[in-house]
């Protein structure tokens, strides 16, 4: 009786989980590994020709000087917006932390950012950044020099504009995240350190900083795979221009994928994405529970 109550258990179990395995193969498995294996043909959608080529798609990803450019720019992308936002997140949460007046007003200003819609901000930012755009007009009245075809126009100047807009969009929903983290640290912890005449500066490099170490992970693995699948700002500010100055990996893909439908050679992009992902959280997992904040 005991083997037929377990394995109806067993059943039942599964049986609940279907819904979640079903979508897990359909939207998940199948996908990587029907593009991983795309990544190994030259696949045309156009004409419809597939031919097994082995690893010729990622050789020549390597030697192509837009993929690389990609690579950079993702890459500058990251490290450029990662540090700021965790920084002010981290301070804002302090912030808004605090015994304040309207303490929940202002964290549902900070946070409001992360609930528009990514395409509306996006185009709102196109029309702050244009030619005699706002920031245009009030960099102008200061005197300090602007380029005259505007933010999104300039090799120079646009990629750092779409990765303030991306700080500025994703400070909030971070803040969220530690303000959860602080609040969870044990009061006690703080009123003990003033006992012993702990300064705030001694208090939060004792107390806050390292009980925020797990969230910080977190934060910083999911900050980073964010950052490194950026595709909608530059589809809808620059679509990768110019002159390549904003092209991302995520937009590489598309463009020859969906685009130009060379779907393997989009295909070994995606996987190199994937690849590139997974090493650089493994990496930052491992730096951050082997250092002591």
């Amino acid at each position: 009786m005991r083997g037929v109550s377990v394995g109806r258990f067993r059943s039942s179990d599964l049986l609940m989980l279907s819904p979640w395995l079903v979508t897990l193969l359909l939207f998940w498995l199948f996908p990587i590994i029907a593009s991983l294996v795309l990544s190994f043909t030259d696949y045309q959608l156009l004409s419809g020709h597939n031919s097994f080529i082995g690893v010729d798609n990622f050789i020549a990803l390597f030697s192509d000087p837009t993929f690389v450019r990609a690579v950079l720019n993702t890459l500058v992308f990251t490290v450029g917006t990662l540090p700021f936002t965790i920084i002010f997140a981290i301070v804002l949460a302090i912030f808004v932390n605090r015994n304040l007046p309207f303490k929940t007003f202002f964290q549902s200003v900070y946070f409001f950012p992360s609930i528009v819609s990514l395409v509306v901000v996006a185009l709102i930012y196109s029309t702050l950044y244009a030619r005699g755009g706002y920031i245009q007009m009030l960099l102008s009245a200061v005197g300090l020099a602007y380029p005259p075809e505007g933010f999104l126009f300039s090799e120079n100047t646009a990629l750092p504009a779409i990765m303030a807009m991306d700080v500025w969009m994703s400070t909030g929903y971070y803040m969220l995240l530690f303000v959860a983290a602080l609040q969870s640290i044990p009061q006690e912890l703080y009123d003990a350190a003033s006992l012993e005449g702990a300064g705030a500066w001694h208090r939060l490099k004792a107390i806050t900083l390292p009980h925020l170490k797990p969230m910080l992970l977190f934060v910083l693995v999911l900050n980073t795979i964010k950052s490194f699948q950026i595709f909608v700002e530059v589809f809808v500010m620059t679509k990768g221009g110019p002159l390549n100055s904003t092209m991302t990996i995520v937009y590489f893909v598309y463009e020859e994928g969906l685009h130009k439908f060379n779907i393997g050679y989009g295909a070994a992009a995606a996987n190199i994405l994937f690849l590139l992902i997974a090493l650089i959280a493994w990496v930052e997992m491992k730096l951050v529970q082997e250092r002591q904040i």
